[in-house]
């Protein structure tokens, strides 16, 4: 049985784009190295103006932004000159390391005729010694990534290991993240090999030890429980875990280690010193006023920008 059940609460990333967000969660800041979890979509009406939904400019520090779409497209911009247009099944991996800024900008107004736009971020906090490394940016195309099919089995592994298949996508840390699609009454148990291992479901129903779990939903598991996972209806998940870092602090967008470490990147992005996207500098988020809470303590974590 899982240990625990975090329900997904909507978020507002821009001023017409809504998430769904699963992580950080009061009493589960992480799962491994995941620190961060968002689920954009289905999205199949959009504003007028489809631009209202971009995401500006805005910094990040101590992690690595992970960008999957299972529909549509975006445009990703950041201070290193990068422009990449991320299509369904794609990866765009960003370490942000010692500091960086991109932008997420929807570009295609012919989204809603080719089936709308869903996509998941997440963060992966980086070990002590990797903070503060150079920020970096890689693409992975599907046909880079190992595929696993089984009787009314599917799965694509985004990074790391799990179930006998192995990652080329750059990590930091032991860590396994991957795409599952399952048809109803097909099965399949949890991964092994890692200490923390969750399920996020974006679509359908799960059974498991004769209790259904739905869309919305994440099951995290404790170290060393065996389940079997059943699709109840026709499910989609995300599977992801690994060794845990250590406590991290998360405020806005940036996560450390060190708490004073957040206060100097909250100062940077004042004064530039985290430069904007050179295609992308006309505009950013300004630096929110807000509270700083530890990723491990209670209470509410501040709500950051994806």
């Amino acid at each position: 049985m899982p240990e625990l059940i975090i329900q997904a609460r909507e978020a507002a990333i821009s001023t017409y784009l809504s998430v769904k967000r699963i992580l950080p969660f009061r009493s589960r800041r992480m799962v491994g190295p995941f620190i961060f979890m968002d689920h954009a979509g289905p999205i199949n009406r959009f504003p007028s103006e489809i631009t209202s939904m971009d995401v500006l400019p805005h910094p990040h520090i101590g992690l690595s932004t992970i960008t999957y779409l299972f529909n549509g497209n975006v445009t990703h911009r950041d201070g290193l000159g990068v422009e990449q247009v991320i299509l369904p099944g794609e990866v765009n991996w960003m370490t942000a390391g010692k500091g960086i800024s991109h932008s997420e900008r929807f570009e295609d107004p012919g989204l809603l005729q080719k089936g709308g736009l869903e996509m998941l971020q997440t963060w992966v906090a980086l070990p002590k010694s990797a903070e503060e490394n150079d920020p970096s940016f890689e693409n992975y195309k599907p046909y880079q990534l190992p595929v696993y099919t089984d009787k009314g089995i599917w799965m694509r592994l985004i990074a790391g290991n799990a179930y006998g298949l192995k990652s080329d996508v750059a990590v930091h840390s032991p860590l396994f993240y991957l795409h599952v699609k399952l048809e109803t009454g097909a099965k399949i148990d949890l991964p092994t090999g890692h200490t923390e291992r969750a399920i996020y479901i974006t679509s359908g129903e799960l059974e498991l030890s004769g209790k259904t779990y739905s869309a919305g939903q994440m099951l995290v598991f404790s170290k060393n429980e065996e389940a079997t996972l059943r699709a109840k209806k026709n499910a989609e998940l995300m599977m992801l875990g690994g060794e845990p870092l250590g406590e991290r602090y998360i405020w806005w967008n940036f996560v450390s280690s060190n708490r004073e470490r957040i206060e100097q990147a909250k100062n940077d992005w004042k004064t530039g010193k985290i430069i904007l996207p050179p295609n992308d500098n006309k505009e950013f988020v300004p630096l929110p006023e807000n509270r700083l809470k530890p990723a491990s303590s209670d209470g509410p974590a501040p709500e950051p920008l994806s």
